[in-house]
């Protein structure tokens, strides 16, 4: 069995499309068009790449895009002047702060009281303890970008997981917890067919965590170690999802073994070319979707 490709890149374009496609017409309504403020502290070079490609996506998406710099050491104060500043900001309509925050400056960040001062309206990654509940609720104002592009992914690949077996290795919470409970809900952003899985949520402390995985119909590996599931950790015909992306060398891979997973697995996702671009995508999705709700459109 050689698995099917699941194409991240082509499906955030078909997804980027959809949204410059409201965003236009929203605009012709009479709306400004909607505005994402990005904050980047530091100097970090995967952060610079990763900002700079949102830019890119909010121009051709009709989106304004907002990069704001700090140095590393602007320290704490600064960085929660600014997220103020942008909270009471009528014109921005989403705010990013990029992660992660330095840790070698010679000023150290609350991440967590940080990310708690965006104001929930304005909270397009979804990060806010308001927002965090909501989900929990099964009544999301904003979904995590990351998992819902794994949900859309699943979706327009026609690959269903309603009562299937899902192991989601990594308890994080930007990917790991939140993918798991949108899974578990009783429908979602495409359906039930692409939620009410029996979810298991595995980790570095799971006791017997290969047996942990080879029993899942669908494993989603986000824990950030290259390559860490290999191909005895697979149950045949599974489908793999892998959320990492590691530089080895000069070599990206993901958390997966690629070319061992693949020869088991029913379908996968690369790296690059997987996950990435979707998380992308749906932030641009949950600009607009913060635009029309501050607007009452």
């Amino acid at each position: 069995m050689t698995a099917q490709i699941l194409d991240g890149k082509r499906i955030a374009g078909e997804i980027r499309e959809d949204v410059a496609k409201a965003v236009a017409v929203f605009v012709a309504d009479g709306a400004p068009a909607p505005c994402l403020a990005a904050v980047l502290v530091g100097e970090d070079p995967a952060s610079q790449v990763y900002v700079r490609n949102k830019s890119r996506a909010c121009e051709k998406a009709g989106i304004q895009g907002r990069t704001h710099r700090l140095p590393a050491d602007a320290g704490q104060d600064e960085l929660m002047s600014l997220v103020e500043e942008l909270n009471t900001d009528a014109n921005v309509n989403g705010i990013l702060v990029q992660l992660p925050l330095p840790t070698d400056a010679a000023v150290k960040y609350d991440e967590r009281e940080i990310l708690d001062a965006i104001d929930p309206l304005k909270d397009v990654d979804a990060f806010s303890p308001v927002n965090v509940g909501l989900l929990m609720q099964g009544r999301p104002r904003f979904l995590p970008c990351t998992p819902h592009g794994i949900v859309q992914l699943l979706s327009r690949s026609n690959l269903s997981i309603a009562g299937k077996n899902v192991c989601v290795v990594g308890r994080s919470d930007i990917v790991g917890k939140p993918m798991a409970m949108m899974l578990a809900q009783k429908t979602g952003s495409c359906g039930p067919e692409f939620a009410n899985a029996t979810v298991t949520i595995a980790h570095s402390r799971t006791t017997d965590l290969a047996a942990v995985c080879r029993d899942a119909d669908c494993l989603i590996a986000a824990v950030g170690q290259p390559e860490m599931i290999t191909g005895d950790m697979i149950k045949p015909g599974a489908i793999v999802i892998d959320v990492g992306i590691n530089r080895v060398g000069e070599k990206l891979v993901g958390d997966v073994a690629f070319d061992e997973a693949k020869e088991i697995a029913s379908a996968i996702t690369p790296v690059p070319g997987g996950v990435g671009p979707l998380t992308i995508a749906m932030l641009l999705h949950n600009t607009l979707a913060a635009a029309k709700l501050q607007s009452g459109r």
